[in-house]
């Protein structure tokens, strides 16, 4: 285990999370799974196994700190270390407008995409110093972007842009950064296909409907590559940026390290 990279992944139950743990696994990582359900997790941990990894299940609500902390003790007796952090656990809901917006639903959008890298972060900071190691929160192209009826998540993904910026200057042992994964084909995206034409304008819910009916939606198993790649091995000029996961600087020397294919 001494050699062996250990990660922390949240939202690992499904879509890009699972692909990320995936690609992790097959880096011979250990790998702990974070999702606020079982459902699937177990299946991608043993998925995990399966492709070389060695997975460690956490059933976890990161929007709560002691969750979190409890995570990160469980990592720390099984692994002995924390190397790097992927925060991909995140919310669109709710979807409407700021005047008709329940503020309870605002405020758990932020509790998740914001609070929860921060509850995460906070919990193993110290872990992770100890491994000068790396930091990946998953951002959206929202962040800087000021879509109708989608506050909650486009004020989420700006805010948790700036917070790692600061976290950057903070903490100067680790590298802390944020990712745009692309657009991707993933079950958020279905709920605002299914959401969107209730409350959004006619152009911008038929945008989100043009996207898949045209197959512009990303696979997981691509911007996840190059994820998992920062997680691993991001040098630390990268830190405090918020990047592309389709630069090359990142997705060439991702394609070099994992391969296209997750089977051999």
């Amino acid at each position: 285990m001494n050699n062996t990279p250990v990660v922390i992944v949240t939202g690992a139950s499904r879509g890009l999370g699972a692909a990320v743990v995936h690609w992790l696994g097959k880096a011979a990582s250990a790998v702990t799974l974070i999702a606020r359900s079982e459902e699937n997790l177990n299946e991608t941990g043993d998925k995990v196994r399966h492709l070389g990894g060695e997975p460690l299940v956490c059933r976890a609500d990161v929007s709560q700190y002691d969750a979190c902390r409890n995570a990160v003790d469980k990592t720390l007796d099984r692994f002995g270390r924390i190397d790097a952090v992927v925060n991909n656990a995140a919310i669109v809901q709710p979807i409407s407008a700021i005047a008709r917006t329940d503020p309870d639903d605002w405020r758990y959008n932020l509790e998740v995409n914001l609070f929860g890298p921060f509850n995460l972060i906070r919990a193993a900071v110290v872990a992770l110093v100890r491994q000068k190691g790396r930091i990946v929160n998953v951002s959206s192209g929202a962040a800087n972007l000021a879509l109708e009826s989608m506050s909650a998540y486009c004020t989420s993904k700006a805010a948790l842009n700036h917070f790692t910026r600061v976290l950057a200057v903070e903490e100067p042992e680790l590298t802390a950064l944020t990712v745009r994964p692309g657009v991707v084909d993933t079950d958020m995206q279905t709920y605002i296909r299914q959401e969107g034409p209730r409350v959004m304008p006619p152009d911008q819910a038929d945008y989100y409907q043009q996207l898949k009916d045209r197959g512009e939606l990303e696979p997981a198993t691509n911007p996840a590559r190059s994820i998992a790649w920062l997680a691993l091995y991001s040098p630390r000029e990268f830190s405090g940026k918020f990047l592309n996961y389709d630069d090359p600087l990142i997705s060439i020397p991702a394609l070099k390290v994992f391969g296209e294919r997750l089977s051999n």
